[in-house]
Formats: structure tokens, C-alpha cells, sequence
């Protein structure tokens, strides 16, 4: 069986066309909101080459593809006859709040992760070539290297807002236009005066000399131009509803981009800053209290966060971390999880004695040190609880033991081995170390509690 009778099968056993209300991928899964999640055949589907996995969670029906996926998604579109996800004639039962918040996390990290991710790692390794003095940081090179790498972190609203605007199905040009606002350089300009002390530094802009819009710098900011376009959404319905069929070509986009703008600027982008700030102080407070309980408990819940997938949840945190402080410590958490999970895999290829297994089971642990853990969590780990416990145990205390020393990251960058010269520095034998115990107490760990996998599959 190809792909595309894959593809054909997949659409059948969710029920049909007409019972997919939006499908979309992020990195390793395509995910379905389904009208009625009891015409799904999930047995079948798991048995489907090329699924790695299948699961209900959270109001999402997941499909784990691996790297592969973002070819099944584009051949589905064509199967279902249209560029974006179909709109299902009905609708299921109202979502609630952690659902609908992770519908809107991954649907609008999952598309624009590669970019983050291949910008990361350039963005890692230059760093370690600067920390081992193999290039100059003030030479050309590095300033056009980095200015390739740091583009994307820069104008990340604008990749948010094409996203979200696909999410939140409104138009993703004046999306992208109202992210222009708030990346205008008279308003980033006036908030690096105020953030400097200038004298001259302005803390609002007057419209009208009676409503004031607040100066923030939006670069990198996350939670603001999310909530920004959901709300462009429900202004550009809203307008589109009574304006006559005449008047709508022109007067719909520049009433719905002006009142969207005004909503940003003054009300939705502010507010957002500070839910991102505080987002932030929760989790410092967590550090405040204890670094190492914060890692232990981070640690412990990334592999089941990722089984759930979840784990979008944390992305948000980490590049508003980024933006409001220059580091962040959570994501070298999320690679203390990753080699954990390696680890795990590796070890059941190495008790494993059936050869088509043992093929399989290596190459999950070769994705999971490249950063892509799904493979190995969904076809080997679940398989295995014991192993999956051992990689829980060691994420945990490799987490908490690079927390106690505070190693941390200064730009965002996918976790994989390769990761490693970013750590370049002060913290950088503390972040081998945790690597080395990642992986190493969980290889042991599932060795010891597995045995054979004949006796424990």
C-alpha cells in the first residue's frame, strides 16, 4: 500500500469529508477536529503503513506520521480538494478552555516550526564557533550568518500572523498588515528610547490626544499578535456582516484593518505583554522556589506532554523567556527529555533480538537525538511502559541537575544533539553532563527494568 492509498484510508476511517471540520500537521502529526469523534476506526489506522501512531487527546484526533508528515498533509489537501483544511457541515459540542488553547498553540506553532527550528540551529552553531574562537563575532561573516538566523526570531509576528490567521480562518494579508503595525520601527524605536532612560522617551503615542497606545516592542513577542489576529477575525466578520455587497471590496479590508490595528494597539497588545510577562514570572517563581524541584518536575512531565502533545504548551513560555530576558531555561529541559528518551530507545534496540524491530527501533533512536522524539515514543516506548517510566526517571533528573547549576539557552534552537554548541560557555560542562546523564540512566535503567523485550512487549 502507497502513500496516497494511505492518505485515502485515513480520510475514510476518520469518517469521511464530511466529518472533518479542520485538519493541520506540526512536525511529526497531522491533526484532525472531527464533528463526531465516534466514527474514527483508530485500530485501523494504527495498522496503516507509514502511522506510527493514533490517538484522541484533548478534542484533537493525532495522527503520528514523523518527518514524512508534511507530504501526507499537502497529498490529503489534494484528496480533500482544496488548499486548507474543509469546513465539515456540523459542528460538535463547545470545546472547553484547554482544548480549544491547544487547538490554537500547535495549530499555529506546528506550520511555522521548521523555520524557528532551522533558524535555531544555524543560530546554535554560530554561537559555538564564536565561543571557540573559530570565527570573530565582530567579522562580516558572522554579522551575515547571524542576521540569517535571527530574521526569523525578529519578525516572528508576522510568521504568527499568517499562522493564526489560517487558524482563526480570516484574511492573512491584513493579518500580516496588522503585525506590521505592531512591528512598525517608530514604535519599536520609541520603545528602546523609553527602555534605555532617554530623556525624550515617550511611554504612549495619543490618537486624538485622548486614546492612548501604549509603546512595547513586539519583536519575538508571542501572545500578543495571537490574540491580536483572533480578535482581526471577529472584527472582519463582523464588518463583512452589514457592509452592502457594493461596498465590501474596499470598505471591508480598511474598516476591518483600522478597528483590528486600533484593538491591537491599544487594548489586545498591551494586555498580551503582560499575560507573557506573567506566563514568564509563574515559571520563574517556580525557579524562585526551587531550581531543582523545577526541574524535576518539568523534566518529569516533558515525555508525557509530548505523548499528548502537549507539549507546545511550553514554546509560548520559552520565547517570551527569550524576548523579556535574553534566556531561557526551559528548553534545556526539553532537551534533557529528548536524550532521555534516545537513551530508552537505544537500549531496547539493544536487548531487542527481532531483526525488523531491532531496524525500527534504531532508527527512532537516531531521530530522537536529532531532536524528532515521536518516533521512538510512539513505536517503541509505548510499547514498552518500563522503558518509557526509565525515560521519565532520567528526564527528571538530568533536568534537575541542569537546573541546580542554571544552565540555560540564549536563542531558541531545536532539541537534538546537535544542539550542544550552543551550550558553549559557562554552563556548557554542566549541559554535557546532563546529556551524559540523560542518557546514560535511562539506557541503564530501561536494561535493568525491561530484560528481554520478548518477556516484556
Amino acid at each position: 500500500m502507497g502513500t496516497q492509498d494511505a492518505i485515502n484510508n485515513i480520510i475514510r476511517l476518520v469518517g469521511g469529508e464530511g466529518n472533518i471540520n479542520k485538519v493541520w500537521h506540526c512536525m511529526t502529526r497531522l491533526r484532525f477536529d472531527l464533528v463526531d469523534d465516534n466514527k474514527v476506526d483508530q485500530s485501523e489506522i494504527k495498522k496503516l503503513p507509514g502511522v506510527l501512531g493514533a490517538q484522541l487527546q484533548s478534542d484533537q484526533f493525532q495522527i503520528i506520521i514523523g518527518p514524512k508528515v508534511n507530504s501526507w498533509y499537502e497529498q490529503m489537501l489534494t484528496v480533500l480538494g482544496t488548499d486548507d483544511a474543509p469546513a465539515a457541515t456540523a459542528q460538535k459540542g463547545r470545546k472547553s478552555l484547554v482544548s480549544m488553547f491547544m487547538d490554537t498553540v500547535s495549530g499555529v506553532f506546528g506550520p511555522i516550526v521548521p523555520a524557528i527550528a532551522g533558524a535555531g540551529m544555524i543560530k546554535g552553531l554560530l554561537a559555538g564557533l564564536i565561543a571557540l574562537k573559530l570565527v570573530s563575532a565582530k567579522s562580516d561573516t558572522v554579522v551575515v550568518i547571524d542576521l540569517i538566523a535571527s530574521g526569523v526570531f525578529y519578525f516572528l509576528p508576522f510568521f504568527l500572523a499568517v499562522s493564526a490567521a489560517k487558524i482563526f480562518k480570516t484574511n492573512e494579508y491584513l493579518a500580516a498588515a496588522v503585525a506590521a503595525c505592531l512591528m512598525y520601527p517608530s514604535l519599536i524605536e520609541a520603545a528602546k528610547a523609553l527602555a534605555a532612560h532617554q530623556p525624550d522617551a515617550v511611554s504612549a503615542f495619543w490618537l486624538l490626544n485622548a486614546i492612548p497606545v501604549s509603546v512595547f516592542n513586539y519583536s519575538a513577542s508571542v501572545i500578543p499578535v495571537i490574540f491580536s489576529i483572533l480578535a482581526l477575525s471577529y472584527i472582519h466578520r463582523w464588518v463583512d456582516s452589514f457592509m452592502p455587497d457594493v461596498l465590501k471590496t474596499v470598505f471591508t479590508p480598511t474598516l476591518t484593518l483600522f478597528l483590528g490595528a486600533l484593538a491591537a494597539l491599544v487594548v489586545i497588545g498591551p494586555i498580551g505583554i503582560y499575560l507573557g510577562k506573567a506566563l514568564a514570572f509563574f515559571i520563574e517563581g517556580l525557579f524562585g522556589v526551587s531550581a531543582s524541584f523545577a526541574g524535576l518536575v518539568v523534566g518529569a512531565i516533558r515525555p508525557v506532554a509530548i505523548l499528548t502533545g502537549m507539549h507546545h504548551a511550553m514554546t509560548p513560555i520559552a520565547l517570551q523567556n527569550f524576548s523579556d530576558r535574553g534566556y531561557d531555561m526551559l528548553m534545556p529541559m526539553m532537551f534533557m527529555a529528548n536524550m532521555a528518551i534516545a537513551g530508552a530507545t537505544f537500549a531496547i534496540w539493544r536487548i531487542s533480538k527481532n531483526r525488523q524491530d531491532r531496524t525500527v527501533t534504531l532508527s527512532a533512536g537516531i531521530s530522537a537525538l536529532l531532536g524528532i522524539t515521536e518516533p521512538a515514543l510512539f513505536g517503541v516506548l509505548t510499547r514498552y511502559k518500563k522503558a518509557f517510566i526509565a525515560a521519565t526517571v532520567a528526564s527528571s533528573l538530568a533536568s534537575a541537575f541542569i537546573a541546580f547549576f542554571g544552565v540555560r539557552l540564549y536563542g531558541y534552537i531545536l532539541s537534538s544533539i546537535f544542539s550542544l554548541p550552543a551550550y558553549i560557555g559557562p554552563y556548557f560542562m554542566f549541559a554535557l553532563s546532563g546529556v551524559a546523564i540523560s542518557l546514560v540512566l535511562s539506557f541503564t535503567l530501561t536494561t535493568m527494568l525491561v530484560g528481554k523485550v520478548e518477556d516484556d512487549a
